[in-house]
């Protein structure tokens, strides 16, 4: 069996590597060029190909049709899509023999669409995991070919789900790659009734709401934290992203002195941003955001609770 693999980031890479290692045929990986503008916090998967002795082609934008040609030429047996960031047009998909695959960072019909492991954090899931989907016009509505679930711990990050997930993805795919090399390809009914469809984020999405529920401004932490663009608010006239949080305990909350004022509070050195529940968040580590990935000191802090 042969493939042309379409893929990005740890994800791709992961799942490439398991391809060649069950004995998949890759001809041709495309993937997308490093950006100037984005911090590289991961594997390449051009690094993993060009190390397997595999054609590599880069897309930025949209697949165009010499591409597409030359997929189509290949007439390759299966077309896997791994956190390749762009749409493939139906003709591409159609040039797959057996079946065009996509695998996606959540459990399908849940959290279709852009970044759905940060989404999944958000709303405070305690699960997630990877579905490896037949391919549509339609994203993540085909049929579920191959899942496998993860914990979403009460503190993880986005990053530290991102990370599960990537393993979660290598399993599914090793799991079925039996079947798929014997041409065989499992489907289970994609029931989209039961699962909701969500967009990309913004950086802008990231501002902290201190009138809001503790809990919902530290799932808004962990969902954006570092390496993603962060949480944020504006005080005084400056912006600080909190890089590091977790939910003050009961007792810390209580000290705050002035139970009617949401926001930042320092007892004893620790700097509490209070919510609009009477809970409060631990902050344990601030950035200006003119200064990302350097921490404020506790005399800088001190100076910034203390403005008026």
């Amino acid at each position: 069996m042969n493939a042309v693999v379409f893929a990005y980031h740890n994800v791709g890479v992961r799942c490439l590597k398991t391809l060649l290692a069950r004995g998949m045929q890759v001809q041709l990986v495309v993937t997308h060029p490093d950006s100037p503008s984005e911090t590289l916090w991961f594997d390449r998967v051009a690094d993993v190909a060009d190390e397997a002795g595999i054609s590599v082609a880069y897309v930025d934008e949209a697949v165009d049709e010499a591409l597409i040609d030359r997929v189509v030429a290949a007439a390759p047996d299966y077309l896997f899509s791994f956190y390749f960031r762009r749409m493939l047009p139906a003709r591409l998909l159609a040039a797959a023999r057996i079946a065009a695959l996509n695998m996606h960072g959540s459990l399908l019909p849940k959290y279709r669409g852009r970044v759905p492991v940060n989404w999944a954090v958000l709303h405070g899931e305690t699960e997630t995991g990877a579905t490896l989907h037949v391919m549509q016009a339609k994203p993540d509505a085909g049929d579920i070919v191959a899942q496998q679930a993860v914990p979403i711990l009460p503190d993880d990050t986005a990053k530290d789900v991102f990370d599960k997930v990537s393993v979660a993805a290598e399993i599914a795919l090793w799991r079925v790659l039996p079947q798929l090399l014997r041409g065989e390809v499992p489907r289970q009914p994609n029931d989209l009734s039961a699962g909701s469809y969500f967009g990309g984020r913004k950086p802008e999405d990231g501002r902290i709401d201190w009138a809001h529920p503790a809990q919902t401004v530290y799932n808004l932490i962990r969902a954006v934290a570092p390496p993603y663009p962060g949480a944020f608010f504006d005080h005084c006239g400056r912006r600080f992203i909190v890089a590091r949080a977790r939910i003050a305990s009961v007792v810390l909350a209580a000290r705050i002195a002035d139970k009617s004022a949401i926001g930042l509070h320092l007892i004893d050195g620790q700097l509490l941003g209070r919510a609009g529940d009477g809970g409060a968040i631990h902050i344990l580590e601030l950035w200006d955001a003119d200064q990302p990935g350097v921490a404020l000191s506790p005399r800088q802090i001190s100076e910034l609770v203390t403005q008026p």
